[in-house]
């Protein structure tokens, strides 16, 4: 069956068909998803985990998908692009609670040394709540200054996971903050 013959037959069954249907686009498009994650991403890893987002969110939502109005393919990267353009927004937002998590662990020489504790305390009350491995990569990051190859090295976790426990666990602080009413 030609390339073509095969899309056809994937936007007419993808909407109504069972999981062989799911596992043909997933082969046929997964390779074409990907480059756009990683030429975006810029990290294997993150263009791995996307291009599964992309799929399981494509067979949640397949009654949506209407092969009248556009392809199978055309779908797949306005599913990419979005999640694409959620990552960044949420990268943004764990670049700023990162940065008041830093000025938190390194205050400034104006602060007095029983304010250095309060902040101490309530980060420490904060970093409690996370899981033990999030804890331990903050705590290494933030307190102790490790770079994320240290980190790494010295929990010996691949680099990917250091990354992800590191993005998961702000995201965890910035959820925490945003229910205390302590964010910007």
């Amino acid at each position: 069956m030609s390339p073509q013959a095969q899309d056809e037959l994937l936007n007419q069954q993808f909407r109504e068909g069972g999981p062989a249907v799911l596992k043909a686009a997933y082969d046929r498009y997964s390779s074409m998803v990907y480059r756009l994650g990683l030429l975006s991403l810029r990290d294997h890893h993150d263009a791995e985990d996307l291009v599964q987002q992309v799929f399981v969110r494509a067979w949640r939502g397949r009654g949506g998908f209407d092969p009248t109005r556009g392809s199978l393919p055309g779908w797949l990267l306005g599913i990419t692009r979005r999640l694409v353009a959620d990552r960044f927004a949420a990268l943004d937002r764990d670049r700023k609670v990162q940065a008041a998590a830093q000025s938190v662990a390194q205050p400034t020489t104006e602060t007095s040394g029983a304010e250095r504790v309060v902040d101490r305390v309530v980060m420490g009350d904060k970093l409690e709540q996370l899981p033990a491995a999030q804890q331990l990569v903050l705590r290494l990051a933030f307190f102790d200054g490790l770079t994320h190859t240290e980190i790494a090295e010295a929990t010996s976790l691949p680099l990917g996971t250091v990354k992800s426990h590191i993005r998961r666990a702000l995201a965890n602080l910035r959820k925490q903050w945003e229910v205390d009413g302590a964010s910007s």
